[in-house]
């Protein structure tokens, strides 16, 4: 099982790498993820993770008061006005656009009621 945790939290460092730069595809929740994994596989990958420069202090910040740094906030605040921006302008269906607003504006409820790290 120990493998199974190690593997399944290099998925997520993979894919939270990803994530920097494609803007539909959110990096805190993945590294947050791989942080849950090494806990249960590896000390070392896990000691790593949260001592990065880079994901650490996100890292530690959400698991010791579940909070998100003010940078982070506005990144994912531009990163949803701009899905939802393109959505517009395909002109989606009017629906898909409803059930695409209420859901983006839920998470942004969310992120910005969090305390900042």
């Amino acid at each position: 099982m120990q493998y199974l945790w190690a593997a399944m939290g290099l998925i997520c460092v993979g894919l939270a790498v990803v994530g920097i730069v494609l803007p539909l595809l959110p990096t805190v929740p993945f590294l947050l993820l791989a942080a849950f994994f090494f806990a249960r596989s590896s000390s070392r990958l896990h000691t790593w993770l949260v001592s990065h420069k880079t994901f650490g202090p996100m890292i530690l910040d959400w698991q010791r008061s579940g909070a998100i740094r003010p940078g982070a906030k506005k990144a994912a605040t531009i990163s949803v006005a701009a899905v939802f921006g393109l959505s517009v302008l395909l002109s989606l269906p009017s629906h898909v656009l409803i059930i695409q607003a209420v859901v983006l504006s839920g998470v942004m409820i969310f992120i910005w009621t969090r305390p900042n790290g």
